[in-house]
């Protein structure tokens, strides 16, 4: 390896974790990876690849700088510390305010702050990481990647909610949508690799993983997506319900006696495919134990795809024209059994999409390539930084 190519180091900080790669140059896979957990905890630890087996240290239970102050050490001493010219840090909610990724300075950092309130399970973490990363390497420069800003090219048919419109500018009360480096990579990725055109093309890509939500790509920009203001909604999830009746909420409250913390532990932990099929929210324990007869499993992959086809069939109308079908994340990649269940609910559109179902479709290029009149599904490996 090469240690003296320009690196660029990835940063996804959670609230007690923090995620890291380090890429070389233009080169896909990262030279190094890990993740930080338990933050602040006295179990604190670190566990990275480094070109051979994960190696896993004990931490200082004082947080997010012990563990950059571990994650600089072992880049210094495999000689990747000093060609790293640029961090970038995933922030989940940008607002309004940022349409782009954005360089890091007080200003930004301040205007990140200020959507705090819009993710506030999030946005803290990700500006503790920044603030910590600034500390440790502040000769580095530093940006911005927000979850929201691919989505800023909503009309406002797509991104408002049907409630009065003082709600929207005193509050910013509107549907924002978030997976957006993934659904942007993974546009880019499709466009390229199916020979469309970069200019006029219509997608619909589906982010499954135990977050998920579904996209509308239009010539290379979102006009719709399933996730709103929060990433509660749309799609059914791990643990989150996705779209539900709000009067159904107002009901349950009164009559189950909930308060609004134990309705948001309700709706983001305790539903989706966990809730519909009470054994996990796990996809793949849940189709080996639907295999193996149990009944909330095999409702719970049946309510999934029945919820994605129809949010499918519905972005699908944001589009002049849909050239294909996408799934990616951990489910959308590696799901056979869920990418069959949700095409045959699509049958409609191409009956000749359910006849090849457990088919890994990213790697028939030459198949796909070929001209069509119908849109066709594809699966593409999602980004791996985020």
């Amino acid at each position: 390896m090469m240690h003296n190519a320009n690196m660029t180091l990835v940063i996804n900080c959670g609230s007690s974790s923090l995620k890291f790669a380090v890429f070389e140059s233009e080169a896909r896979a990262p030279v190094v990876s890990g993740l930080a957990e338990c933050l602040g905890n006295p179990d604190a630890r670190i566990t990275y690849k480094n070109g051979g087996a994960p190696v896993r240290r004990h931490l200082l239970a004082d947080g997010h700088g012990s563990a950059l102050d571990a994650l600089i050490e072992i880049l210094d001493a495999d000689g990747k510390l000093d060609p790293i010219r640029a961090v970038g840090h995933r922030v989940v909610h940008g607002g309004e305010r940022f349409k782009q990724s954005a360089l890091i300075t007080p200003d930004v950092l301040a205007d990140i702050e200020a959507c705090n309130a819009l993710a506030p399970l999030h946005n803290p973490a990700n500006v503790l990481g920044i603030r910590t990363a600034l500390e440790k390497m502040p000769e580095v420069p530093q940006v911005a990647v927000f979850d929201t800003a691919f989505h800023q090219t909503m009309p406002p048919e797509a991104f408002l909610y049907g409630l009065p419109q003082a709600y929207y500018r005193d509050y910013g009360i509107r549907r924002y949508g978030f997976h957006g480096s993934s659904h942007r990579y993974v546009a880019e990725e499709t466009v390229s690799i199916l020979g469309l055109d970069p200019q006029d093309h219509g997608l619909v890509i589906a982010h499954l993983g135990n977050g998920a939500s579904a996209t509308a790509v239009c010539d290379g920009q979102s006009v719709d997506t399933t996730m709103g203001m929060t990433p509660l909604e749309g799609l059914i999830m791990g643990t989150r319900c996705g779209d539900v009746d709000a009067g159904a909420l107002s009901y349950l409250a009164e009559r189950a006696g909930l308060d609004a913390r134990q309705m948001d532990t309700v709706l983001n932990k305790r539903s989706g495919l966990l809730g519909l099929s009470e054994l996990s929210n796990d996809c793949r324990i849940l189709e080996e134990a639907a295999r193996d007869g149990h009944e909330g499993a095999a409702l719970a992959l049946k309510v999934f795809a029945h919820r994605l086809a129809r949010h499918i069939g519905g972005l699908a109308m944001s589009l002049p024209r849909l050239d294909a079908v996408v799934f990616t994340g951990g489910i959308g990649e590696n799901s056979a059994t869920m990418r069959a269940m949700t095409l045959q609910r699509l049958r409609p559109w191409a009956s000749n999409w359910t006849k090849r179902p457990t088919a890994r479709w990213c790697a028939e290029r030459e198949a796909s390539s070929a001209a069509t009149t119908s849109p066709r599904p594809w699966s593409c490996p999602p980004t791996k930084s985020g």
